[in-house]
């Protein structure tokens, strides 16, 4: 996707914005790494001289901003628009980017066609972790040894479907409820209905079957998500062949189910059904099982989160057919081989959740209008998310954040996306380093990452003539592991030993989810190995993983302590 969108970028069109260094600035990089000279900014074919102006704090905070972002925040709230931003999907991207448009001046409204939240707050991230938080109890409930080690006598552990099912369904209630909350209380106007442009800086919205109405912008953000990817062949009818947006409603918990896919999606959900008392088996198309993840980590997952649980799994298949439950009939599943497409089997079960990925939203958008076209559904855009257009060139006040363009389909990403949108939109340049955005596994226990996988990282290094290499600690060695009795797990740290960068991290362990972000924002600030080495963690904490991983790299002696330039990604 980036590649392609690439090949498509225009050297100079004429609403590029060039900054200098005092006044670019980077998502995750630090500033003194940056090397741009010119001054200027280009916009609407007018040059001017941009300028750091500092107001009187406010709140306890200094303001610090351009003199273009001055000057524009005193006079955006324009006669000429009826609103400085207007955001297409209310998600966590949009909800992200409205609060702060809000806080940066503009007039904000955000219209949403489906119900606040988008996919993550109501059928995602929100009510998954719901039913995880159950699973995860379940499951050491039910583990006899656990509980016998820590001294406790707990009777055989049960659980009530409908109450399970209704905690997830109020979690993502009473979020989706402070989301909105949240955004009329700072003053944004949620437009309800689907929003099309239906030319330069104008949006229709409305609801079928009601009258349309029309507002003018003068910049629009596109964050209408994704849905489910559903592949061909396959017959969704919601009860026993399902995608997450149904399972999340833990209608039924049935005694055996496949589940297409072995990513995230298809993991957590084995994490749940398994401790509700399913039995699993995993179609997988690839030739190992979760090829999304670092091989190393994925082996010891499979060790841990696979093979004692009651999961046995087919890959290098293609699930051809899936047919639901009918007059007394299972689902039938139809296997072929992925490589010489001949047939290799025939399941019958009593469901099936596709968990094949997701595939963007972004038909009705009227892109045909700004002469846009989607590759493989998703908007093209450059790299501080401006839209593309069909000939190579951006399209003026036009941009696309989080699923919708493809770049990294987590709810963050589209969160930060669109703070960096609006950093542009009020004369800061802000460019988001994708390689420091962490991803989280929710499982028991917990996988997370930020960066490169070792492949990555050699193919990087083979390609820019350097060497890696690779530091690991154990959670058997941490204190506070053992003192919960969870000592299985690893932390792995993919590293430049000429220059102490950190090219990538990976953790399988009690709370990995959490514990990734001290990672992540090494990586987001250019901060190395030799340097952050040197931080102090709590004793007895889980974070000591880190700090163990840390203090365990090798980082040759002469590396000089200045900061090596960061690449935009």
């Amino acid at each position: 996707m980036q590649a392609s969108v690439s090949s498509l970028y225009t050297p100079h069109p004429p609403h590029t914005i060039f900054r200098s260094n005092s006044d670019i600035q980077f998502c995750g990089l630090r500033r003194e790494a940056l090397g741009f000279q010119s001054i200027s900014q280009f916009r609407n074919g007018e040059s001017r001289r941009i300028g750091i102006v500092s107001t009187k704090p406010r709140s306890g905070k200094l303001m610090v901003f351009s003199a273009s972002a001055a000057a524009d925040n005193g006079s955006r709230r324009s006669t000429s628009f009826d609103y400085d931003l207007v955001i297409i999907g209310a998600g966590v991207g949009g909800h992200g980017a409205a609060l702060h448009a809000v806080e940066k001046g503009l007039k904000t409204a955000i219209i949403e066609g489906d119900v606040m939240g988008g996919t993550c707050v109501n059928r995602g991230c929100v009510p998954s972790k719901a039913l995880l938080a159950v699973s995860g109890r379940m499951r050491e409930l039910q583990d006899e040894h656990h509980m016998k080690a820590l001294g406790l006598q707990v009777a055989a552990a049960g659980y009530d479907r409908q109450a399970v099912a209704d905690h997830a369904n109020n979690l993502a209630s009473k979020i989706r409820g402070n989301l909105t909350n949240s955004l009329k209380a700072i003053g944004v106007d949620i437009l309800t209905g689907f929003g099309t442009i239906v030319g330069p800086q104008k949006v229709k919205y409305g609801k079928v079957g009601f009258s349309e109405n029309v507002v003018t912008a003068k910049d629009i953000i596109i964050a209408t998500g994704s849905v489910p990817f559903v592949p061909k062949g396959i017959e969704i009818d919601g009860k026993t062949v399902i995608t997450s947006d149904h399972a999340l409603k833990l209608e039924f918990v049935p005694d055996w189910i496949a589940i297409v896919g072995s990513g995230y999606i298809g993991l957590e959900f084995s994490d749940v059904y398994t401790a509700l008392g399913s039995e699993v088996t995993f179609i997988e198309a690839m030739d190992q099982l979760m090829p999304g993840f670092d091989p190393e980590i994925g082996k010891l997952a499979q060790r841990v989160l696979i093979n004692p649980r009651k999961i046995d799994y087919y890959t290098g298949v293609f699930a051809t057919k899936i047919t639901p439950a009918k007059d007394g009939k299972p689902v039938t599943i139809e296997l072929i081989d992925a490589k010489t497409k001949e047939p290799k089997d025939t399941l019958e079960v009593d469901a099936a959740l596709i968990a094949t990925g997701r595939a963007p939203f972004t038909k009705g958008l009227g892109l045909n209008n700004i002469n846009v076209e989607t590759q493989r559904g998703f908007v093209p855009v450059d790299d501080r998310m401006r839209v593309i257009d069909a000939d190579g060139n951006l399209v003026p006040h036009v941009y696309c954040i989080g699923d919708a363009n493809g770049k990294l389909m987590l709810a963050h990403t589209a969160s930060a996306q669109g703070i960096s949108v609006v950093e542009q939109l009020t004369g800061k340049d802000y460019v988001l380093n994708h390689l420091s955005i962490p991803a989280a596994c929710f499982t028991h226990p917990e996988i997370s990452m930020v960066g490169l996988t070792e492949p990555q990282a050699r193919e990087k290094a083979e390609k820019e003539g350097f060497e890696i290499s690779i530091a690991k600690t154990s959670f058997k060695a941490n204190t506070k592991a053992l003192a919960e009795n969870e000592g299985e797990g690893l932390a792995k740290l993919i590293y430049r030993p000429d220059t102490g960068e950190i090219l990538g991290v990976h953790i399988l362990g009690m709370h990995a989810a959490d514990l990734i972000h001290e990672a992540s924002n090494a990586i987001a600030l250019g901060t190395r190995v030799q340097d952050i080495k040197f931080a102090v963690h709590a004793h007895p904490t889980l974070s000591e993983v880190l700090d163990e991983l840390y203090k365990s790299a090798k980082v040759n002696p002469h590396v000089s302590k200045s900061v090596s330039e960061p690449v935009s990604v």
